[in-house]
């Protein structure tokens, strides 16, 4: 039912956001060198590489770690990366990993291929057995402001609470966080 639920959503998503998506790609290419998505390697379900397509917020020459690692992240963003992010814009490309299934909805946010210490937690608590999603229950209990082992925490409870319920209530959550713009640290 979950998989019918996202690639059903996602579709239809697609079509609804696909004039807009076009907008942003192209206020991507005009103010900033290079191309407009990034195709970043993330860690998926049993810990299996994949690559997730995102609106393009930095610059093109910068090093492949997590935001955060970065010592000036706001030196790295390009004019339109600061709105894409803080809009959480930046995401809709995801839309296709959902309906080519590697992604879901609600599930772990998926690691950076290089967050070492995030798959190791990840993987000794059997969070590693789930299909990574756009949006979790980390993502709307701090998203960018906690540290890993707190996300670890809030994907176990995912975890072991999961439901299509709990998933509806993840992504009301999600929405009014967007809406609030809460929890984007850069």
């Amino acid at each position: 039912m979950k998989r019918l639920f996202d690639f059903s959503c996602s579709l239809l998503l697609s079509l609804v956001f696909a004039v807009p998506m076009l907008l942003i790609a192209a206020a991507i290419r005009l103010t900033s060198h290079g191309p407009a998505l990034h195709w970043s390697k993330r860690i998926g379900m049993n810990n299996s590489i994949f690559l997730m397509p995102k609106f393009r917020t930095m610059r093109c020459d910068v090093p492949s770690v997590a935001t955060h690692l970065l010592q000036n992240p706001e030196a790295f963003i390009t004019p339109t990366g600061r709105f894409l992010r803080k809009t959480s814009l930046d995401e809709l490309p995801q839309l296709y990993s959902i309906l080519k299934g590697d992604m879901t909805f609600v599930g772990p946010r998926p690691a950076l291929f290089n967050q070492d210490d995030l798959v190791v937690l990840r993987t000794e608590q059997g969070i590693h057995r789930l299909v990574p999603g756009l949006t979790g229950w980390a993502q709307i209990n701090g998203r960018d402001e906690l540290p890993i082992p707190v996300k670890v925490s809030y994907d176990k409870y995912y975890l072991e609470n999961r439901s299509f319920l709990f998933d509806l209530k993840i992504l009301f959550l999600t929405f009014l966080k967007v809406m609030k713009k809460e929890g984007v640290s850069h």
